[in-house]
């Protein structure tokens, strides 16, 4: 049962009302709420106003019937119509239109393709490329370093007094492994400055 206090009104129970569905106690509660509520009573008499509109103006409108077929003529017909998607060439077409539907698309955007797609893409690209330059400009001068090395560390063995070019090599792998922690150092110095 509802509750049709002045603060609480249910609007929707105008429309059951009209529509025959409240029945015992809240059909009675409904018109005693009526009877104390202008709101209520104001939607009542709207929704009846609407009614009787609309039943003046279809109850002159003549109703037309369907073909007794006419469920299967339209469902024949659909399915007639989308028999043309079903093939390859058809999908092919579809697939070339929307292509060159997307194409036009760019083109009417005009400068707002280019901030929107083209000038992200071409930074990636960029970036991308200065990264690759980086890297290989590091892996050669490496290479160039290790073969300089390599070289200096061969002529002192081959080329040294046998004590010395192993006193040599010994230096040369402890400054090496020296090195990072050094770096580490200089870097950290460098840091706090």
């Amino acid at each position: 049962m509802n509750d049709f206090s002045e603060n609480g009104c249910q609007l929707e129970d105008v429309a059951a009302y009209l529509d025959g569905e409240l029945d015992g106690a809240e059909l009675n509660c409904f018109e005693a709420h009526l009877k104390t509520c202008n709101d209520c009573a104001a939607e009542l008499r709207a929704q009846r106003q609407l009614l009787c509109t609309l039943d003046i103006a279809f109850n002159g409108t003549r109703s037309f019937n369907l073909p007794n077929n006419f469920a299967r003529v339209v469902t024949a017909r659909a399915e007639s119509d989308l028999s043309g998607m079903r093939n390859k060439h058809e999908r092919r077409r579809a697939a070339k239109l929307c292509v060159v539907l997307a194409l036009i698309s760019f083109a009417l955007l005009g400068a707002a393709t280019q901030t929107i797609v083209v000038d992200p893409v071409r930074s990636v690209f960029k970036a991308t490329a200065s990264l690759l330059e980086l890297i290989w400009q590091a892996s050669s001068e490496a290479a160039i370093s290790v073969g300089v090395v390599g070289r200096v560390i061969a002529r002192a063995v081959l080329l040294g007094q046998g004590g010395l070019g192993v006193f040599l090599l010994a230096s040369f792998v402890l400054s090496v492994s020296f090195l990072p922690f050094l770096l580490a150092r200089y870097h950290s110095a460098q840091t706090i400055e």
